[in-house]
């Protein structure tokens, strides 16, 4: 599997892989930010959409792909614009495809992720996750420290309510609180 940093202009162009990625990632449950079933068209829409904050600089998307080229996952930096925040940037959808998952891919972007940020002079990166998913695993064994948890915070694909758990990591070797 092959990353790369794709700009505006390749997300719309493989908006179409990626929308697959997104719609997969829902169907098996996992909560980033849609309700099951989530139609193709309106995934791709949505990757339409982060095509602009890429180009305009406010995204970092990277993209894994297989040998036959298809999209397997994603990882994104949200950069904020307000001046009290540039040392910062918020870990956003992280997705692995089914067929891909159990094979260290997910921690690789997220390594990709957080050496990019680290690069561009971020300090510190955010995320949120549901609350007993398998993502928080993977958040606690790469060294990203629990913020806290609120209680339904996000309704999950099947419709229910769930928790959230905040997770940060500094970039600058000092350690959480």
């Amino acid at each position: 599997m092959r990353i790369e940093r794709w700009d505006g202009d390749r997300i719309r162009a493989r908006a179409d892989g990626l929308a697959a990625l997104l719609t997969d990632t829902v169907a098996s449950g996992a909560s980033v930010g849609f309700l099951a079933p989530l139609g193709h068209a309106e995934a791709v829409a949505w990757w339409r959409e982060r095509a602009g904050a890429a180009t305009a600089g406010r995204l970092a998307v990277w993209a894994a792909l297989d040998v036959t080229d298809r999209v397997t996952g994603t990882v994104g930096l949200d950069f904020p614009g307000k001046p009290n925040s540039r040392h910062r940037a918020e870990l956003v959808k992280l997705m692995v495809h089914r067929c891909a998952r159990g094979q260290g891919l997910g921690r690789r972007l997220l390594s990709t992720a957080e050496r990019a940020a680290a690069a561009d002079g971020r300090t510190l990166l955010h995320l949120d996750t549901e609350t007993g998913s398998p993502a928080e695993r993977l958040y606690r064994s790469a060294g990203w420290t629990v913020a806290g948890t609120i209680p339904d915070y996000a309704v999950s694909p099947a419709g229910e309510l769930r928790p959230t758990t905040l997770y940060y990591k500094r970039l600058d070797g000092r350690p959480g609180v």
